[in-house]
């Protein structure tokens, strides 16, 4: 009987374990997305759901409650969890750190008539600001959410205490790379997306990029919409960025090839009262690849 028992649990493993290599090898993009959501609870994150402006928006917290008061904000098809390696260091540190998803990204709700702008999007920041009764806070973004959080603290500079700029997008430049980039059409483009947000890219597996391909075409609709809306230059930052008056850091990686430290450079000189932090090997994903670099900087900037 014993013998028979080992059998079936054997029998059974191999059959779990065959099976989870089947969906792996057909999904993968959604194991990756379970095995983050899990990293992110096992870390302390919090995962909540507000409704604002008639949306449901999805964020994660993490860190004392009486800390001292992070937003960050991701950029364009990003999500929550890309703060995954840079916020459990700001809540060590003794922060209180939120990380919404915007509208049409991560958790959150794609609502069709939304319009994806960087205007309306910075709206929805504030209102959820509002919900959790956050009057004042530091706020970060980082690419296309560091054009959202300038235009949060030049419409509210009230509501900011300091402003961080993680690789941001916002001045009034034409991009040098091809923006179709953004939603890869073949494995050929997402070779190329990935040497544009780093310096060194890794090869991605075949079947990997046929799934991200997959994902990446239901999302392209929100990516079209916010890039469009982005690239008229009409919510251009120039003209305002001499006018804040809060403090300001700019966190930028070196080899940034999507924003390039010249866009950081021309912040910092039109922002008088800014810091510029500039960081050796790393290109546009140095809030991931690069937080343990930023993390001194940023630390003494929320002390000040």
């Amino acid at each position: 009987m014993k013998i028979k028992k080992r059998i079936w649990f054997v029998y059974t493993a191999l059959v779990l374990i065959l099976a989870a290599g089947i969906g792996f090898w057909a999904r993968p993009v959604s194991y990756f997305n379970g095995m983050m959501y899990l990293l992110a609870f096992l870390t302390g994150a919090e995962s909540r759901t507000l409704t604002i402006d008639g949306y449901r928006v999805h964020y994660n917290a993490v860190g004392p409650k009486d800390g001292t008061v992070v937003v960050l904000v991701h950029g364009l098809g990003g999500r929550a969890e890309d703060w995954r390696n840079l916020a459990p260091q700001l809540a060590n540190a003794g922060n209180r750190v939120y990380m919404p998803d915007l509208p049409g990204y991560g958790r959150s709700e794609w609502p069709a008539g939304f319009s994806y702008s960087v205007r309306d999007e910075a709206a929805v920041v504030v209102s959820f600001m509002d919900a959790l009764g956050l009057k004042q806070v530091n706020l970060g973004g980082w690419s296309m959410g560091g054009w959202i959080v300038q235009i949060v603290a030049n419409e509210h500079p009230e509501r900011v205490k300091r402003l961080i700029l993680f690789d941001s997008a916002g001045l009034f430049e034409t991009p040098k790379w091809d923006t179709r980039l953004f939603t890869p059409q073949s494995p050929a483009d997402l070779d190329q997306l990935e040497a544009l947000l780093m310096p060194h890219p890794h090869r991605i597996p075949r079947f990997i990029a046929r799934d991200i391909l997959r994902a990446s075409r239901q999302h392209a609709w929100v990516i079209h919409r916010a890039m469009d809306s982005m690239l008229t230059g009409r919510e251009a930052t120039d003209s305002f960025l001499p006018k804040l008056k809060m403090p300001v850091l700019i966190e930028w990686g070196a080899e940034d090839r999507i924003t390039p430290l010249s866009h950081g450079e021309k912040m910092h000189r039109l922002i008088p009262q800014s810091e510029l932090q500039v960081i050796p090997g790393c290109g546009h994903l140095a809030p991931v690849d690069c937080s343990r670099q930023m993390e001194p900087e940023l630390v003494q900037f929320f002390r000040q």
